[in-house]
């Protein structure tokens, strides 16, 4: 791999793309960048690193932090993020290189913490994690590449956003299957899901805590019944779905059509009563849906591996996305909420601005190999992560012109009596007699 910078990567992927256009001022009042393309390639490298833009901006010429911090708060917002981020997607996936890692019709879905101050909305105790801060819950395509990210608060169920996720991805990429961990799944998330179109299909680790459920109390199964507990129990109910089959279906169309956000839905849903007709049809069906999903988990190596794949690429996203957000020790520095989001955004879009930058790499590579007469297969090229970061320079590179001046020699004295400050300091006379 030829040897990049972040700097360079992110002016690259500007030129190829344009995702540097959707930015501008919100007002046609106020004024115009002499360089918007510089000022913004600099300020997604900003802001992406986690960088300061009053500390970055000692190390970059030519620009002043607040000139850094005003292009931030006033020519980029969280919808025009949305888009930039959706224009390094359909690039991506427009490469014949991503094919070798799947054709976008999965999504894995998984949450890390980051590290916020605490005297913020957003910040408290992560039972899950242990440690404050909050949860940055990322879409990951089956060919690495984020679709969506969401900035969260620890004490969420996860579960609640996997849907928000998939109906606000705006690129050409539209996956049907879903993945997630043990915290992206619950009964009225499956059910959801499938109203939608979606088949979420998560890997699962407690499965003594989970139940399967009979279709009727007289189904007995030969070989699996003991999964089922006891003879006639954990039997669907299927009067409350018939009932309310027709609310279902238009509580499904007006999440689609985003008359209802499917987080709120979902989190009052989760914490429903029993005698609340809607969550009882939803529970029904998520009931349902959840137990022919593990029955296919269940007698299906295949799928078990695919999820565990799509899990483990996420769980890599992470990692990766991390590494690229070095700044500030890794805490998010701003207690604004919104502030918060487009800091995740800004990560997202720097972050896939290198995946696909490596992967435009690899396949040049790829292109030599093959003119020097190697064979490449395609299952080789699967074992590739664009997740790569030996060959990227994250710190830029530093002046060494000082290099070749020989600097004067140093003065050791000073004329300065420190001699009272041991005369009043008993502790300092016993160090220099024990010395």
């Amino acid at each position: 791999m030829p040897e990049r910078s972040l700097m360079g990567i992110v002016a690259r992927t500007a030129y190829w793309v344009d995702w540097w256009q959707r930015f501008g001022p919100a007002s046609g009042n106020e004024p115009k960048l002499d360089d918007p393309f510089g000022r913004y390639v600099i300020t997604t490298f900003v802001k992406g690193t986690n960088m300061g833009p009053y500390d970055t901006a000692r190390h970059i010429p030519g620009v002043s932090g607040h000139e850094l911090s005003y292009t931030a708060n006033r020519h980029f917002s969280i919808v025009l993020l949305n888009e930039a981020i959706a224009d390094l997607v359909n690039a991506h996936a427009r490469l014949d290189i991503s094919q070798a890692w799947g054709d976008g019709t999965a999504v894995a879905a998984d949450g890390t913490h980051m590290d916020t101050y605490l005297d913020n909305l957003l910040a408290e105790t992560s039972v899950r994690y242990g440690k404050p801060g909050g949860i940055a819950y990322h879409h990951i395509s089956d060919t690495y590449i984020a679709l969506f990210t969401h900035f969260i608060p620890c004490g969420v169920w996860e579960a609640v956003y996997i849907i928000e996720g998939l109906l606000k991805n705006s690129s050409e990429v539209k996956p049907t299957a879903v993945h997630a961990d043990t915290q992206g799944q619950s009964q009225p998330v499956f059910a959801l899901a499938h109203l939608l179109g979606f088949d979420l299909m998560p890997r699962i680790w407690n499965w003594k805590g989970l139940t399967f459920y009979r279709p009727s109390k007289t189904t007995e199964y030969v070989h699996i019944d003991a999964l089922f507990g006891e003879a006639g129990k954990n039997v669907i109910d299927f009067d409350p779905i018939e009932s309310q089959f027709r609310h279902l279906m238009k509580v499904a169309v007006s999440v689609r059509e985003g008359a209802i956000s499917s987080f709120a839905l979902l989190k009052r849903l989760r914490s429903g009563s029993t005698k609340n007709a809607t969550y009882a049809a939803f529970r029904e069906v998520g009931r349902v849906i959840r137990t022919v999903q593990l029955l296919r988990y269940l007698s299906d190596p295949a799928l078990r591996r695919r999820v565990t794949a799509a899990t483990n690429k996420t769980e890599s996203f992470n990692r990766f996305s991390q590494w690229i957000g070095f700044g500030n020790r890794g805490v998010i520095a701003d207690n604004d909420p919104v502030e918060q989001e487009k800091a995740m955004k800004f990560n997202a879009l720097l972050t896939n601005a290198v995946i696909l930058h490596n992967a435009l790499d690899i396949a040049e590579i790829v292109r030599q190999l093959l003119e020097e007469g190697w064979t490449i297969e395609p299952e080789d090229l699967a074992h590739i992560s664009p997740y790569l970061t030996e060959h990227i320079n994250r710190f830029g590179e530093y002046s060494t012109h000082e290099l070749g001046i020989q600097p004067e020699a140093y003065e050791t004295k000073l004329d300065v009596d420190f001699t009272q400050l041991r005369d009043q300091d008993p502790a300092a006379t016993g160090f220099g007699q024990a010395a």
